[in-house]
């Protein structure tokens, strides 16, 4: 009896060693599906010798938790703790998966900024303007990193359909310019199709990107820092039949994702460089995914991801695979330097 109570004793010293992580996910966003999808990834995925993961489904309504014994939890808005029947669960670690509003704006990293709670993705500064295309093409076109022509549009300002043309050409994007990459997207090739498409686009956003169409090769470069530097995944090319990566190229299979990349030396150089560089000026953290058109053998950005999908379809686990770790160990590896970040700040 002595025996067995010191190996029980022994079990619960163990389990509380352990670090808690809330993998967060859901949002109120259009991309509420897919970061749900992404959540599910890695919760199943994340090493349970290592770390006591609880899945986190954020919605407008409510905040709610469940561990691997499927009991349930409510979160606080407060201070993000989780709490089932007398018990109260602390978070260590979080690992952001909230893709678009909310998430990969930079609102919850404003919060647990404040709780000092490390998580995996952006500081809040840095992820509000990632998630901001206007604003963060600026700042890239002053460090000379070539992107499209563009035209900026807010709700209620004057449509002038002959300005837009003369400024970025035909074919165009209309963008919302705060939202992810695969909602408030439309490819316009006719004049006559630019104010139905900018309406639709200010339904997702008040704040409209218009840029003109690149026509070369597409390349998503997924980089994260682990093992104490910046590291470049291997490179995924992107081919379409569809208008652009939409939705339907990027999680219903309408896409071919080449990983890794068939490419020269000196393309995959400069999109290596170039990542590593926004990844390192723009102070970014946890995972990122940049895209690219490549024109004349010179990339163009075309937008950051700070929040990336890690649905069983994204590209960054592809990248990972690639790599030649397994998605579990790659996990861990960027909990371990959300730790390093956090306590050397």
């Amino acid at each position: 009896m002595v025996a067995l109570k010191c190996y029980t004793f022994a079990k619960e010293v163990k389990s509380m060693d352990k670090k808690k992580v809330g993998v967060v996910c859901g949002g109120t966003s259009s991309e509420r599906q897919i970061s749900l999808q992404s959540g599910a990834t890695v919760f199943t995925h994340l090493d349970r010798e290592r770390w006591e993961v609880y899945q986190i489904v954020l919605s407008k309504e409510t905040w709610t938790a469940t561990d691997d014994a499927k009991n349930t939890y409510t979160v606080s808005r407060g201070d993000f703790s989780l709490h089932h029947s007398n018990t109260t669960i602390h978070l260590d670690l979080i690992f952001n998966l909230v893709h678009g509003a909310m998430g990969e704006n930079g609102q919850l990293a404003a919060l647990w900024e404040l709780l000092e709670i490390p998580f995996s993705s952006c500081d809040s500064y840095n992820a509000a303007l990632t998630y901001n295309k206007r604003d963060c093409l600026s700042v890239v076109r002053e460090w000379k990193i070539p992107t499209a022509k563009h035209y900026s549009l807010d709700q209620g300002d004057l449509l002038d359909s002959d300005t837009i043309v003369t400024q970025v050409g035909l074919p165009c994007f209309i963008k919302a310019n705060r939202a992810g990459s695969s909602f408030g997207v439309y490819k316009v090739h006719q004049k006559e199709e630019l104010i139905p498409s900018i309406e639709k686009a200010f339904a997702e956003d008040s704040q409209i990107l218009i840029e003109s169409a690149l026509e070369g090769r597409e390349f998503s470069v997924g980089v994260a820092a682990f093992d104490g530097k910046i590291q470049v995944l291997p490179i995924t090319e992107i081919r379409t039949e569809n208008e652009f990566f939409d939705y339907a190229a990027k999680y219903e299979g309408e896409a071919q994702e080449i990983t890794p990349a068939t490419i020269s030396k000196d393309w995959e150089k400069s999109l290596v460089e170039l990542s590593k560089k926004i990844y390192s000026k723009m102070g970014l953290k946890g995972i990122v995914r940049s895209e690219y058109i490549v024109i004349n053998e010179v990339p163009h950005l075309l937008e950051i991801n700070s929040v990336p999908g890690m649905t069983e379809k994204s590209i960054i686990p592809q990248q990972v695979e690639a790599l030649g770790l397994g998605l579990s160990h790659f996990l861990t590896k960027i909990l371990e330097e959300t730790e390093h970040h956090f306590k050397s700040n």
